[in-house]
């Protein structure tokens, strides 16, 4: 019998063996393997909480969990406008997939860790626990950072609306109830906005909702009348929604459920088909005389949704720090066991480049994530309120950006297998620009900065103060901080016209001042290098000769 004859005799549809190929990135612990983070807790003082993150990582990395990201997002929430029997019922229909997630996410408080503002503490542990979410799953994130965002401003106007009381207790609860109930018979509630209509978008002042005042309700004494154009998590318990009275757009809080048990009279007219967040239900509503009460001061709507606003821009930071982050590992995890031309990819020098840029970026974002979330937890302090009115804008701009040209070349890493929808990363890399989009695009980020450093108040003084901490420790950041000086200290010289070369350096000084401070000095001289320094790319993966990437790629799994 010859050679080939007795192969395929012995095996006759044997055609190859899987080889070089990665072992899959599960059952890992998301906080353990992420030494930037670890770190990052500890200084920032929220060392007590290690021991939850750490249980909240390993469970995060489990198979199971990611398994369960993968279904709610391949089976979309379905709307169900009426019943069998024609009656309105306004229900989605979500995977049970998304349900366990979601009672993950409030299990571990990652939408109420921050309560009262005079409390002060918690942001710093919430802000970790919720960057390691973005790493899983983006979709229940939306709901749980309203939830997280709205919270302050209860606390803060529920003397305007006595009613409010009543929904503390279950929007603290670590209790996820998806069930349509009145908030009295449910163990948690969640709460949404709905600010943009379709002729404004970002102009929320061309609003045309308007409310009036009804008799025969105490508990919500006003009547909303319109629509929204974007109406995220439609099943949350309440909305805070914008809508004009006779003092002018004002916000109200709006029950999905009324207290008899009967729907609030919003209407689900359909969900949209959005390019990524797809297990996460985003809506367009009516509302057809909806019961609300006011919250706040008539005609001060806008100042109070945007402090709500402010709040999930700074989740926008973290989840695309998260995303950064997931993508990164997956690719460095290739790199390592993924052969060609007779070497491993992690040991090709432009593959090297191109790995440690990427952490390089996940670093500085991971970084300057955890310390503005530090900066929100100082409440009370001047220069800290400066410091947040500043920079959640530009790391918002900046940092989002960012990640939509890193998720492109994390993915290329994997070649073909990165840009099969089993790997994951065609999810992420969706779900990258919806983080740059949701609550302010970067154009209405840029001029929030300028608006910060020229207004009353101005902030330019503490983001000097602040930069110049690091004064002496890179000559390419010294270089940068004196630039940024020069150009912020004078706001005739604040053009609008040049509000993303402003963001964007502000953005990345303040990085790069973390880094020198905080990282390994082969991460700290290689972001300025490559962000600062005479040698800069435009392009991931072009750091200059002499970078000392393999102490840079030791971040990666530690």
């Amino acid at each position: 019998m010859t050679d080939r004859a007795h192969i395929l005799s012995a095996s006759p549809f044997r055609t190859h063996d899987v080889a070089n190929q990665p072992p899959p990135l599960e059952d890992v612990n998301l906080y353990t393997l992420d030494a930037c983070l670890r770190e990052s807790v500890a200084r920032e003082g929220a060392g007590a909480a290690s021991g939850a993150l750490e249980a909240f990582g390993g469970k995060l990395g489990a198979r199971e969990t990611l398994r369960l990201a993968v279904d709610a997002n391949t089976n979309e929430p379905i709307l169900r406008t009426f019943d069998r029997y024609g009656n309105r019922v306004d229900e989605i229909d979500f995977h049970p997939a998304w349900h366990a997630l979601m009672a993950m996410a409030i299990g571990h408080g990652t939408h109420a860790s921050f309560c009262d503002p005079a409390d002060g503490g918690g942001q710093v542990a919430r802000a970790a626990a919720f960057l390691m979410l973005g790493e899983v799953e983006n979709g229940v994130q939306c709901p749980v950072s309203m939830t997280h965002a709205a919270l302050p401003v209860i606390v803060k106007h529920r003397g305007s609306a006595p009613e409010l009381e009543a929904w503390l207790p279950k929007l603290t609860s670590h209790r996820y109830d998806p069930r349509a109930l009145p908030v009295a018979e449910k163990t948690g509630a969640l709460l949404g906005m709905g600010m943009t209509e379709k002729q404004g978008g970002s102009d929320l002042r061309s609003n045309t909702t308007t409310a009036q005042r009804v008799s025969g309700s105490d508990r919500y004494p006003f009547r909303i009348v319109g629509h929204k154009w974007f109406f995220s998590a439609p099943t949350n318990d309440a909305h805070l929604v914008l809508a004009t009275v006779d003092g002018g757009l004002s916000c109200f809080f709006v029950p999905r459920v009324l207290p008899d048990g009967s729907r609030n009279a919003i209407r689900l007219q359909r969900l949209k088909n959005k390019l990524g967040n797809r297990s996460n239900a985003s809506s367009e509503v009516e509302f057809h005389g909806a019961l609300a009460c006011l919250i706040g001061e008539e005609g001060r709507g806008i100042q109070t949704i945007i402090e709500m606003a402010t709040n999930t821009r700074l989740d926008c930071v973290l989840g695309t720090a998260g995303m950064m982050r997931r993508m990164l590992i997956e690719a460095a995890n290739h790199a390592r066991y993924r052969a060609a031309f007779n070497r491993r990819l992690i040991e090709q020098p432009l593959m090297k480049n191109l790995l440690a840029d990427l952490t390089l970026e996940s670093e500085a974002a991971t970084l300057a994530a955890i310390r503005l979330a530090k900066i929100f937890d100082s409440h009370g302090d001047e220069q800290s309120a400066h410091l947040r009115r500043v920079l959640t804008p530009a790391l918002k701009y900046w940092i989002c950006k960012r990640g939509i040209v890193f998720a492109g070349e994390a993915m290329e890493v994997l070649g073909g297998n990165g840009y099969v929808e089993e790997s994951n990363l065609p999810r992420l890399f969706r779900e990258m620009p919806l983080n740059s989009i949701w609550e302010g695009s970067g154009n209405v980020m840029c001029l929030d900065v300028i608006r910060a450093l020229t207004g009353k108040g101005t902030s330019a003084r503490g983001l000097i103060d602040e930069l110049e901490t690091a004064q002496g420790l890179n000559r390419d950041l010294d270089a940068a901080i004196a630039r940024l000086k020069a150009l912020v200290v004078d706001p005739a010289r604040l053009d609008e016209q040049q509000g993303r070369q402003l963001a964007e350096s502000i953005a990345v000084t303040w990085c790069a001042s973390l880094l020198v401070r905080y990282s390994p000095h082969a991460v700290g001289d290689a972001y300025c290098a490559g962000r600062l320094g005479a040698e800069r790319s435009l392009q991931p993966g072009a750091l200059p000769q002499g970078t000392a990437v393999d102490a840079i790629l030791d971040r990666v799994f530690a």
